[in-house]
């Protein structure tokens, strides 16, 4: 990157993570393309296709000791105005061709402006669901008007609600009563209502109205509104059937990969947590649209919506600055479930009055995504302990079984989803995601997403022709480092062996540590793919405090074993299994006994959706749940450094070693030998 120094501007790239120092004046595009970060263009930085929008972001971000404003970037130059002027910029969007550095920045690579669109992982599985949804269709016909009796036609219309589906107590919204007379007159007063009812036994309320008998489908939105992805689900309120899953990440990434980031920067920077609340309605809003355009549904066919989320982004979804939940006693604002409207919410792709419905938080930091876990993955129900894990970037953990049922938050932060990792990325096509090393030889071996072909295998390099191996997403990252640690390149301790000692060209070193190489790009210019010793680190990071949440669980319980662990979420449900135990990401279990239940949350969410009675449940059941603060307890901190090592320092892990034999080296007592042969040849 030249002859760059500390005093240069430090560029920082959501979500990536990727960041550097240029010299001022250097265009962001130039930058991006420097770091390996996927922003996209195809006119070579003419300003033309318009391919490279960013959005940067302004203000005070001590996780990156940052403090930027609109001086940070050059102004706005002829060819952005003529662009926004024609074909218009979204708001707060820069072309990064034309952008330059003039000091410390973070900037958003949008969607639609990277080159590997991320793959939803989050995807709805099948599920049996008894179909209650809280909107259901009716057909009435009304008494037509009658100038001896002064009734309003909504009057005569509740009469015949009662006398043909006794359905009473029934409140309408104003736009659709302004609409009433004329919908009614259209087929002869015979008309067909979309009617909410409301579990806790409040008023329904009519929310569409159309002329005449009205058959066709309805659709409803379970939504798991994660602080990484945001993943939705089309849903078919006659049967429950999912028509279809789209996700985005979540643009909050820009304040902060993790929620602490967020809620500190709602904290150092006035209006921040609306800033925040405004970027993830509209991200929403996109997605709602994007979904229903692909299945050509109208957006005035939703008549429900369900949303499950944690705490931080439950209070900035509703407009609440999260800042008491960024310390102690970590006080929610409202933890029961809410029932509200998309117009509350300012979700303006919807109708203003589509339901919107909350489920209820379990505490300060554990969430309504954990409420939609829970009424998943019923442990409260269980004859067996139970562990499960929500692994994301703030992992909600479970324990328990039918006598007793403990919950926590425990936060891992974004390594898990190939974010702080110097080849990660979000999965996309062409991201490693599975990986194999030879013992002996210490070779790997990998798939790419987009391809069912192994990286030695006849063919392969034609099927990644269009895609290429660009990075290594989440799952691939736990198995590479889990497969170094089976092959005896990294010890017990995390550290990465010397070339010398393990006779392969694959280490490499790297400054005062050594990295392993998983790709030689054919470009010689490109750097390789590899897995440094900081790559470890932070995996080590993570799963340490996702094994210190679940032993702090089964120490409360009082239990030393677990009998069963469910892997939940996006992340949870394309990790192997084995590979995470080797890790010790999880605690020791028959290998037989852990599965992944897919994205239990948008599971619950969806249940939720189909189900009335099952909100009446899960509101029940969250207040029954024991809430362990991680944050507060002394014994997590003991948990933590303990679980540093891979698997652990002090728990045996019997039952993985009857599957995997994990050599016993420390390569560090290796390092200090070759240093004293060293000396005494001199």
């Amino acid at each position: 990157m030249g002859n760059v120094t500390k005093q240069d501007p430090l560029i920082v790239f959501s979500p990536s993570g990727k960041r550097g120092r240029f010299p001022a004046g250097t265009p962001v595009l130039t930058a991006a393309r420097k770091l390996g970060v996927d922003l996209d263009s195809v006119c070579g930085g003419r300003g033309i296709c318009s391919r490279c929008q960013i959005t940067p972001s302004y203000g005070s971000f001590p996780k990156y000791q940052i403090d930027s404003s609109e001086d940070s970037l050059s102004e706005w130059n002829a060819i952005e105005e003529r662009y926004d002027r024609i074909r218009g910029l979204k708001a707060g969007r820069r072309l990064g061709c034309q952008s330059q550095i003039l000091g410390d920045i973070i900037v958003d690579v949008p969607p639609e402006s990277q080159v590997h669109k991320q793959v939803v992982r989050k995807s709805a599985d099948t599920r049996s669901v008894t179909m209650d949804p809280s909107t259901k269709l009716y057909y009435v016909e009304v008494q037509k008007p009658d100038m001896h009796k002064p009734e309003g036609d909504f009057e005569r219309l509740k009469k015949s609600l009662h006398d043909q589906w006794n359905i009473n107590n029934v409140e309408i919204g104003i736009k659709e009563l302004r609409n009433l007379q004329m919908v009614l007159r259209k087929k002869d007063f015979g008309v067909t209502l979309a009617i909410w009812r409301d579990h806790r036994g409040g008023p329904s309320r009519i929310t569409r109205v159309w002329p005449g008998f009205n058959e066709d489908p309805i659709f409803g939105l379970a939504i798991d509104l994660g602080s990484t992805t945001i993943a939705v689900h089309l849903c078919d309120l006659r049967d429950g059937m999912v028509l279809d899953s789209a996700g985005i990440m979540n643009p909050q990434i820009r304040f902060g990969e993790d929620l602490m980031s967020r809620v500190s920067y709602a904290m150092m920077n006035p209006g921040g947590d609306k800033e925040q609340t405004d970027v993830v309605r509209e991200g929403l809003n996109t997605v709602f649209e994007d979904i229903t355009t692909n299945n050509e549904v109208a957006l005035e066919s939703i008549l429900d919506v369900v949303i499950v989320c944690n705490p931080v982004m439950h209070h900035l979804l509703l407009g609440i600055d999260p800042v008491e939940l960024g310390q102690a006693p970590f006080a929610l604002a409202v933890s029961s479930s809410l029932s509200i409207t998309a117009s509350d919410l300012k979700l303006n792709s919807l109708e203003d009055s589509t339901p919107v419905y909350l489920f209820p938080c379990v505490a300060g930091h554990v969430g309504a995504d954990a409420a939609g876990v829970i009424l998943s993955e019923e442990p409260q129900k269980s004859d067996d302990k139970v562990l499960i894990v929500d692994v994301g970037t703030n992992a909600e953990i479970i324990f328990g079984d039918k006598s007793r049922v403990l919950a926590c938050s425990s936060p891992t932060g974004p390594a898990f989803e190939g974010a702080q990792i110097s080849s990660g990325q979000r999965a996309s096509p062409g991201s490693i995601e599975r990986v194999e090393i030879d013992p002996e030889t210490k070779t790997p071996r990998f798939k790419v997403i987009g391809s069912d072909l192994w990286s030695d295998e006849e063919g392969f390099d034609e099927v990644i022709l269009k895609t290429g191996v660009n990075g290594i997403c989440g799952s691939g990252i736990i198995e590479a480092i889990a497969e170094m640690r089976i092959a005896g390149i990294i010890d017990q301790s995390g550290l990465i062996g010397s070339s010398e000692n393990l006779a392969t060209g694959r280490i490499v070193a790297d400054g005062r540590t050594y990295s392993y190489i998983l790709y030689h790009h054919k470009e010689p210019e490109t750097l390789p793919i590899m897995v440094t010793q900081n790559d470890v680190r932070a995996i080590q990071l993570a799963k340490s405090a996702l094994y210190a949440g679940a032993k702090l669980l089964m120490d409360k319980f009082g239990s030393t074993t677990v009998d069963r662990i469910v892997l939940a979420g996006a992340f949870g449900s394309h990790i192997s299994t084995k590979h995470a135990m080797v890790l010790g990401m999880i605690p020791d279990c028959n290998l037989n006994n852990v599965s992944s239940s897919g994205n239990a949350a948008g599971t619950g969410a969806r249940i939720g959706l189909c189900n009335l009675e099952a909100r009446k449940e899960i509101e029940k059941t969250v207040f029954q749940i024991e809430k362990i603060e991680t944050a507060v307890e002394p014994k997590f901190q003991h948990h933590f450094v303990n679980a540093n090592a891979l698997p652990h320092a002090e728990d045996a892990f019997p039952e993985l070693n009857k599957v995997v034999n994990l050599p016993k080296i420390n390569h560090l007592a290796g390092s200090s030998k070759r240093r004293k042969r060293r000396q005494r040849q001199r």
